[in-house]
């Protein structure tokens, strides 16, 4: 493991499987400063699994490769134990992609905590999400725009942030999220003077319609329920649940995405929501 001109190259692939009733990780590879934690099993069957950076953010010409596969009746539940950095650049552009693969029968929650842009970043990150007929999904994605916490503005830098999603190969949604410095952050029909924004995607491809309507239904009641102080809504676009956040600080915006989760999770999982041990540390 070594630094180059380029930055640091990293790879994390990890094929998750159903073993003797519980998900295990049966496939594993490596490369450079990404990693796993043991993972944990806090609800029996389903594995909860923690990815690692040690160098504690990302810098211009870092590329970052996460790849996660599971396979039919297996059910793994991914999170971080913090926030990604995206640091001053210098002009360089840092890349960041996770391919998320899902077969029918299985279920991925990819629930990561925020991607946090420091002003003067140039920065790529794609979320690819490819699902199988059946397959199941809840995951999301949170952006924040500069430290609002200590009112640092993102007035400088370049942020490009896709998120694709294909079922059976077929691309069924295209979200991205845009910005030169500021721009998309005081627009009226952008951000709308918040420096957070974050989308959440439930898919459970074996689900009639008429679920899929309850399903939204319970999301705009959390959501109506929870999302005091923050811009939020949800819809259906061909047949995935798509829900957007627009909000100043972390804290409120986690907490009304968990609150979506736990109660899209008995939905579509058939159990009850069970945070993950690290979010309470």
């Amino acid at each position: 493991m070594a630094l180059n001109t380029r930055g640091w190259e990293a790879l994390l692939r990890l094929r998750f499987a159903d073993r003797a009733g519980r998900t295990r990780v049966v496939a594993r590879e490596r490369r450079g400063p990404l990693a796993l934690q043991r993972p944990f099993y806090p609800e029996g069957s389903v594995c909860h699994a923690y990815l690692l950076h040690p160098p504690g953010g990302v810098v211009g010409s870092d590329s970052l490769d996460i790849r996660l596969h599971v396979e039919a009746g297996a059910q793994a539940l991914v999170t971080t134990p913090g926030a990604t950095k995206f640091y001053r650049s210098g002009g360089r552009l840092a890349t960041q992609v996770q391919t998320l693969s899902v077969e029918a029968g299985g279920l991925l929650e990819w629930l990561p905590q925020e991607n946090i842009f420091f002003p003067d970043a140039q920065a790529r990150v794609e979320t690819r999400v490819e699902l199988a007929a059946g397959g199941r999904f809840i995951g999301w994605d949170i952006q924040c725009l500069g430290r609002p916490v200590i009112d640092e503005a993102f007035d400088k830098g370049e942020v490009n942030a896709l998120t694709r999603v294909a079922i059976d190969g077929r691309l069924l949604l295209v979200d991205q999220m845009r910005t030169r410095g500021r721009d998309l952050v005081d627009a009226p029909a952008g951000m709308r003077s918040c420096p957070m924004q974050a989308t959440m995607l439930i898919i459970d491809g074996e689900a009639p319609e008429h679920s899929r309507e309850t399903l939204l239904a319970q999301v705009r009641d959390a959501l109506a329920r929870a999302a005091t102080g923050i811009e939020a809504g949800a819809t259906c676009v061909d047949g995935i649940v798509v829900v957007r956040l627009l909000g100043l600080r972390t804290e409120p915006m986690l907490r009304v995405l968990s609150e979506v989760w736990a109660r899209a999770r008995p939905l579509v999982a058939g159990r009850e929501a069970v945070a993950p041990r690290i979010w309470a540390t």
